[in-house]
Parts: C-alpha cells; sequence; structure tokens
C-alpha cells in the first residue's frame, strides 16, 4: 500500500478482493481494482453505484471547493454512460467550520444536484473532533437506468478508437496554481489560463455527452495516477492493449507551464476532468462533434487491440509508483502556511 494516495493493484487483489461480502445474484459489476463504479440489478433496471471521499480545501472558497467536491462525488457514476440520479452525503466536519460556510457548501451541492437532476437522497451531517480539512466526508452517487445504456468498463474491444478530454495535467493547473497562485512565479497571462483549467476539473458533462452521441464502449476518468495509470487501468479492465500517439495528446493552455513550474510529468499526476472514452470507429466522428459543441475539448489519441497493457509510441507504460502531486501539495502548503 502506498504511503499517500488510492491502493496499487497488488494491495486490493491481497486484502480487498477476496472479502466482498455475501455473493449475491443481483451484483452484474462488483469490486474490482482501476473500475470506477458497481452495477446492482434492481428490478431489471441498472443501479450504478460509486463512492468518494469528499474534500473541501477553505483557501479555494467555499463555494469553489464544494464544486468541486460534488463533481467529484458524480463522476465516477457519471462514466457509466447513465446520468447519475441520486446522491447520499456524510459530512464529518472539522469543529471550526461555521454554520455560514457550511451554508455556502450545501447550497452549492443543491445548486449543481439540481443543475443535472441529480436528488439528494439521504445522509449525515455532524462536527466531530479530530476531524479536519481537507477531509470531511464521503458520498455515494447513483445512476438509475437501463442495463442496455450502461457503458461497461470492460466494453472496449479491438478495433476501438481511443479518445480523451481535455488531456493530462488539468489538476496541476486548475488546482494547485489556483490553490498557491501567490506562490506560482509565472507570468499574469499564463496564471490567468490555469486558473482557468479549475471549472475543467469535473468529466460529468463530458461522459453524459459522449455517452450519447455514439457507440462509446468503454470510460474512465483521469484520477490519481494521471494518464499513464489510467491507461494502464482501462486497458486491464478491458483485457486489451492501447497504443497511443503521444502527439495527438492535447495540453490545454497554462498545463505545460504548471507542470514545468512544479516540476510534474503531467502524464503522472491527477487530473480530474480528464476522460478516457473508447468508441467504435464508426462513432469517432459522432463523439468528437458532439463534445466540441459543448465546448470540450477531446482529440483522438490510439485504438484499442487485442493483447494486454498500454503503449505509448511504441514503449509499455506503468502507472507512477507514486502521483508527484500530493509531495507539491504538501511542499506548497508547508510554505505558504496553508492549513
Amino acid at each position: 500500500m502506498t504511503d499517500l494516495g488510492k491502493v496499487d493493484g497488488a494491495f486490493f487483489d491481497e486484502y480487498i478482493y477476496p472479502n466482498l461480502g455475501a455473493d449475491r445474484a443481483d451484483v452484474s459489476l462488483g469490486p474490482r481494482h482501476g473500475v470506477d463504479f458497481g452495477v446492482v440489478d434492481v428490478g431489471g433496471r441498472a443501479v450504478v453505484l460509486a463512492s468518494d471521499p469528499l474534500s473541501l480545501t477553505p483557501a479555494l472558497g467555499f463555494e469553489r471547493a464544494a464544486w468541486f467536491a460534488v463533481h467529484v462525488a458524480l463522476a465516477d457514476a457519471a462514466v457509466s454512460g447513465i446520468p447519475p440520479t441520486h446522491l447520499a452525503v456524510t459530512f464529518t466536519l472539522p469543529p471550526e467550520m461555521t454554520d455560514d460556510q457550511f451554508r455556502t457548501v450545501w447550497e452549492t451541492f443543491d445548486r449543481e444536484a439540481r443543475e443535472l437532476g441529480v436528488s439528494i437522497v439521504t445522509g449525515h451531517t455532524a462536527r466531530y473532533g479530530g476531524c479536519s480539512y481537507p477531509w470531511v466526508g464521503g458520498a455515494t452517487a447513483l445512476a438509475v437506468g437501463d442495463h442496455d445504456d450502461l457503458v461497461r468498463p470492460d466494453g472496449a474491444t479491438s478495433g476501438d478508437r481511443l479518445l480523451v478530454t481535455k488531456g493530462p495535467g488539468i489538476e496541476v493547473a486548475g488546482f494547485l496554481v489556483t490553490l498557491f497562485e501567490d506562490a506560482v512565479d509565472l507570468p499574469e497571462s499564463t496564471i490567468r489560463d490555469a486558473t482557468e483549467r479549475f471549472w475543467d476539473m469535473s468529466p460529468v458533462r463530458d461522459a453524459l455527452t459522449a455517452a450519447a452521441a455514439g457507440p462509446v464502449t468503454a470510460m474512465h476518468d483521469v484520477t490519481e495516477g494521471g494518464l499513464r495509470g489510467a491507461l494502464v487501468e482501462f486497458a486491464a479492465a478491458g483485457g486489451v492493449r492501447l497504443d497511443v500517439d503521444s502527439a495527438e495528446v492535447p495540453l490545454l493552455p497554462g498545463v505545460r507551464e504548471a507542470c514545468e513550474f512544479f516540476d510534474i510529468d503531467p502524464w503522472d499526476a491527477t487530473s480530474e476532468g480528464t476522460l478516457l472514452i473508447s468508441v467504435e470507429s464508426s462513432g469517432v466522428e459522432a463523439v468528437l462533434s458532439a463534445l466540441d459543441a459543448e465546448g470540450i475539448p477531446a482529440a483522438e489519441i490510439g485504438e484499442v487491440r487485442e493483447g494486454s497493457g498500454a503503449f505509448v509510441d511504441g514503449e509499455r507504460v506503468e502507472p507512477p509508483e507514486a502521483d508527484p502531486s500530493w509531495a507539491v501539495f504538501e511542499e506548497y502548503a508547508e510554505r505558504v502556511g496553508l492549513e
């Protein structure tokens, strides 16, 4: 198990996978390492479930921090291709959080949920001693729909084309530069570009737009371990080989400069908001056109083949041993006195 961040595949296979409670026939997709959601059949309907921790970073401002938190909570359900429908939220708040600060957080959750057609149905809210920012609870999102509309994580097959939205490094620019702007020595125009990436840090509309547009076979959001890690997880989930041309992978304005400043390889860093999509070859143009119409940058970057593993420019890639974003966050939080 890594010191920071989510567990690796070896830890999952040894400690988690053998111990999953009762074996029920209604579970049509259970836990697997690198897979974003599970699926239960209820009366012939697919019920997608995905759980994630909730983080709030007060230095972002509570409205902005809450926007990010609710989109992270909904993202893993959205990559099923079925629009999220329900949300359960648990807050374990630090004692110093004020009622007005919580009001801002909750009103932001409400606003974003309404815009996405999501009902908040249950949860738990309390202040507890020993709790501290940024980790303030957890959430479970549900997406209820038809099994025929489900985009399974293992659905990619040989001959599919591979797309990516927004490219790697989004979170380095959008989150780290926004948070540590006063300590970032970059031109004002570059900082402006980088901080604009904050609002790209949600793959929810990417996933729903792509799934509605054409024959999408699998999707996976790019989080801890970055694009390299996501490619490896995507290939493993489908039992396929991915071949990627790095020259086709986009970098949005501000990303390259932010990653160079923090000495981070953008391909290794968590990039919430970036989405990998495999599409039947006949549907590539339709999916890219739909994403473009929504103002979501995307590109075709490679193909799915028989075999196993992820290859970039012909070389097999592996996930980084540790996501470099964690160390940079800790270093700069200490440097600027962020609590």
